[in-house]
């Protein structure tokens, strides 16, 4: 039988894992697709390619989506958003200089951490993020609104070249996804000061995304589209797959690196600094459990407020994370999905059984640091 070629576009980064896996492994194939992976070497080149009709399908920052659909920077473009790629996977770090300066402070303590930083004196602080539509950049401007003595400057910097930003004096901290956080650390230049999960225990960090007008006109590919990334993410939040999962990531074709660099994401085992013991991160990087995969609406009307979108904007961006074709393509394979479409963000601080479509699941903590809870109008919850 012959296989529908999709183009799909990638930053090299530890959670583009389930468009590899699914190529690799078969998943894809077991559809009817064959994977052309386009490698971009920054979010500006991508959003760019997907917008122009070069690529298919993305890997995308989850804010990504919501600020083209709303016409918020760049090239404005209905782009939907299929399904969740991954949640959480990010880190925060400072240069050495910084770290010196901050003295011990708790890793993953984002409040104490705030203080420190809060504390120092000098210049305004620094501080790469991948792309200004991102959740590293939202949630840097969350957790940082409760510090109005902190001034910070958001610089972008594409994410291989995060390290060497640090190393360059070009920035004093960044928030950037794996490895290269991994990368900074073993280069001697920065620390790890907490993970992204620490601001928000559950934050939709990439997302696979399309074109509305192409979704539209090829129902098929996009429904075999997302049963294959789907396989993929189930076979990554597999324990016993990981070594696998890391040989096949750093690959010259993939992320290509060291496997050593590419570990600490999927294993949870993060070194935080030079020649120090890792530290264990629990839910560090999710693929698929507590319906990591599921595309909330109320995870796209948070984001979009955090832009911020007018109500009309938020509604936009509820239509763009598209529960139902999630629901309508992914019932055949005997997903397991939410019973609601849309939740409050931030009310679960444990693991909680909710109504599923298969009678109950469990989802994760969605908590943040600072124990806020949104409800957005017209939520289902």
């Amino acid at each position: 039988m012959s296989q529908t070629v999709l183009n799909c576009g990638y930053v090299p980064l530890v959670d583009c894992a389930p468009l590899v896996i699914a190529k690799e492994l078969g998943f894809a194939a077991e559809e009817g697709l064959a994977f052309n992976l386009v490698r971009q070497p920054s979010w500006s080149a991508l959003r760019d390619m997907l917008a122009l009709g070069h690529l298919d399908a993305a890997q995308m920052l989850s804010p990504m989506p919501v600020a083209m659909s709303i016409g918020f920077g760049g090239l404005p473009a209905r782009v939907d958003t299929l399904m969740v790629l991954s949640v959480n996977g990010t880190v925060f770090g400072v240069s050495n200089d910084v770290a010196a300066d901050l003295g011990a402070v708790p890793f993953g303590d984002a409040k104490a951490l705030l203080s420190a930083l809060s504390a120092r004196k000098g210049a305004k602080l620094r501080v790469g993020v991948p792309f200004h539509y991102s959740m590293h950049r939202l949630l840097l401007s969350y957790w940082t609104s409760t510090a109005p003595d902190l001034q910070i400057e958001e610089i972008t910097v594409p994410p291989p070249r995060m390290a060497d930003a640090v190393a360059d004096g070009f920035v004093d901290a960044f928030w950037v996804g794996e490895p290269w956080g991994s990368v900074a650390v073993g280069q001697g230049v920065a620390q790890l000061m907490m993970t992204g999960k620490d601001v928000w225990q559950f934050a939709p960090e990439k997302v696979v995304a399309a074109r509305h007008d192409w979704v539209e006109a090829n129902p098929d590919a996009s429904a075999r589209l997302m049963r294959a990334i789907f396989k993929a993410s189930a076979w990554l939040d597999a324990r016993k797959n990981i070594p696998l999962a890391v040989e096949i990531l750093a690959r010259s074709e993939h992320l290509s690196m060291s496997p050593d660099l590419i570990d600490p994401a999927l294993s949870g085992d993060l070194i935080t600094k030079q020649n120090m013991a890792p530290q264990v991160v629990g839910r560090f990087l999710q693929f698929h459990k507590h319906a990591a995969t599921f595309p909330w609406r109320s995870q796209a009307a948070w984001i979009a407020s955090q832009l911020g979108a007018d109500a009309a904007g938020i509604e936009k961006a509820k239509a763009c994370f598209r529960t139902d074709l999630y629901r309508q393509n992914l019932a055949d394979i005997g997903a397991d999905m939410p019973g609601a479409s849309e939740k409050e963000e931030g009310a679960l601080h444990f693991e909680t059984a909710v109504a599923s479509t298969r009678g109950h699941m469990i989802l994760a903590p969605d908590a943040f640091f600072n124990g806020r809870t949104f409800v957005f109008p017209g939520c289902d919850a």
